[in-house]
């Protein structure tokens, strides 16, 4: 409470305020609907749904009169930058699993997975585990790229039955949320967590790098409950 008070009453917006404001917002709200709303319906993959996402920006960057070349061309900039981040990331992960994968480090992990005699629920856990460390230091498209391949087939080879599952397809699938939901607590995870550094650049200079990792803690902790708990009932 003391980090954060209450605003003062005479600095507080008045209803009729906040009911404009909500006006000027009505644009880009409308676009966020959209954007959600033919993904969630099926009518557009999220792909084909960011390029609808981007058209509407303009046009409500238009309607705000912020459209000019400046704003374009640092838009442009910034995406080209995550854009080739991303590729590159691509480009070495899969280099380094098409080397992996010839070197016969396929069977190696598989083998090594099988020795430690935990069974197939031991071998799940340990994955999980492996997932976490990693997305504590790296981005979630590198970790898809290198785990996703060498982890999928292991899966596969214990088969659905370990896990009360009735299918191969429900098995991979159930796999996929679990590293998706993984992959969210790798946004919350310090050192490297992205989440963390969002809120290092809006937070004042009084809250500390120190005070957001530990106040993330209690939200990684949940996101190890709802891990569990997607373990527990497949």
């Amino acid at each position: 409470p003391k980090l954060g008070p209450p605003i003062p009453v005479e600095e507080r917006v008045s209803f009729a305020e906040k009911m404009r404001l909500m006006g000027n917002m009505s644009a880009p709200i409308a676009l966020i609907v959209i954007v959600l709303g033919v993904i969630f319906t099926g009518v557009a993959t999220p792909v084909e749904a960011a390029g609808i996402g981007t058209f509407g920006a303009f046009i409500v960057a238009a309607i705000h009169r912020k459209l000019d070349w400046q704003t374009v061309r640092e838009a442009s900039i910034g995406t080209l930058k995550a854009s080739a981040m991303v590729i590159w990331i691509m480009f070495g992960a899969t280099i380094f699993v098409g080397l992996y994968v010839l070197e016969g480090g396929q069977q190696f992990v598989q083998s090594a997975l099988e020795a430690t005699g935990f069974g197939p629920w031991g071998i799940l856990i340990i994955m999980m585990i492996v997932l976490v460390v990693l997305g504590m230091f790296l981005d979630w498209v590198g970790i898809l790229l290198l785990c996703v391949p060498i982890f999928v087939p292991i899966i596969k080879a214990m088969g659905p039955e370990p896990f009360g599952l009735t299918s191969e397809a429900d098995l991979v699938l159930w796999f996929g949320v679990l590293y998706l939901v993984n992959m969210q607590m790798s946004f919350l995870s310090p050192p490297f967590g992205y989440a963390l550094f969002y809120l290092r650049g809006v937070a004042p200079k009084e809250v500390t790098t120190g005070h957001i990792y530990r106040g993330v803690l209690p939200f990684v902790l949940i996101q190890v409950v709802g891990l569990s708990i997607l373990w527990l009932f497949p």
